[in-house]
């Protein structure tokens, strides 16, 4: 076997190798998923809380609060209302509306009331119902701070925003907020009816486990390959050796001496 063949050889056994970690690294994706639906479960199953018995006091939402049930009350501050931009439910794009709450002890929670549909081609809402005055009570499910890498598109701007941030929209408000949000399942007074819901959780295992599988699969073509080829060289050697001239002159001196 020649330089070249064993360089090729070590390829495949590398992209085998490759292979097999990016099957073992969806595995584990899926044990992380199976374990944030038992936490999904578990928040959905349980009773409604005030807002500061599920967070505590650091008042950060965190994963193994979400779509935990619940109950704030207090007054809107409609003036420091927030749009978001690019928000899609049910594959049909559209706009959220994003309002605080402040609560009786001064602390804020970012309440997302609901979705509007984007009207044509429109860039904005064309219409955004009113909060409610007075004293609000809302039960809702809590959401972890939305994050986007190394974007800003949650710090709001112009009254506008991509990504619903808690202590990235503190820093433009000026209100103590919640790390986190709460989207509403009921509110009294009621929630505007223009305002459509959103869709529960996605409880299921996904696709990781057969992504693994079809990353195992190509580990093995790669070896398979790799052993049919070198069988393939092999007999390739012995038949070039096999039709050499070398040979008849071995066997005509061998005649000879005979």
């Amino acid at each position: 076997m020649n330089v070249r063949w064993i360089a090729t050889a070590l390829a495949v056994l590398v992209l085998a190798a490759v292979c097999v970690q990016l099957g073992r690294w969806q595995l584990h994706r899926l044990d992380e998923r199976k374990a944030r639906n038992e936490v999904t479960r578990t928040n959905l199953a349980a009773p409604p809380a005030p807002i500061d018995q599920i967070v505590g006091p650091q008042g950060v939402v965190g994963d193994q609060h979400a779509w935990r049930t619940a109950v704030v009350s207090g007054r809107y501050d409609a003036s420091k209302q927030v749009v978001m931009r690019y928000r899609n439910v049910n594959d049909s794009p559209g706009f959220e509306i994003v309002t605080p709450l402040v609560l009786a002890d001064g602390k804020a929670v970012l309440v997302d009331r609901g979705f509007l549909a984007r009207q044509g081609g429109e860039l904005a809402p064309g219409h955004i119902p009113a909060v409610p005055t007075g004293e609000v009570t809302i039960t809702g499910r809590l959401q972890r701070s939305e994050r986007g890498g190394h974007t800003n598109g949650g710090t709001p701007d112009d009254g506008t925003a991509r990504l619903i941030n808690g202590p990235d929209f503190a820093k433009v408000l000026g209100l103590n907020l919640y790390d986190g949000y709460l989207t509403i399942d009921k509110q009294e007074p009621a929630n505007d009816p223009a305002f459509g819901g959103f869709p529960g959780p996605e409880i299921d295992d996904g696709p990781h486990f057969f992504y693994a599988l079809q990353w195992f699969f190509f580990a093995l073509l790669a070896l398979g390959g790799l052993v049919y080829f070198s069988r393939q060289e092999v007999r390739g050697d012995n038949s070039s050796r096999a039709g050499s001239p070398e040979a008849p002159k071995a066997e005509a001196r061998a005649g000879a001496a005979d």
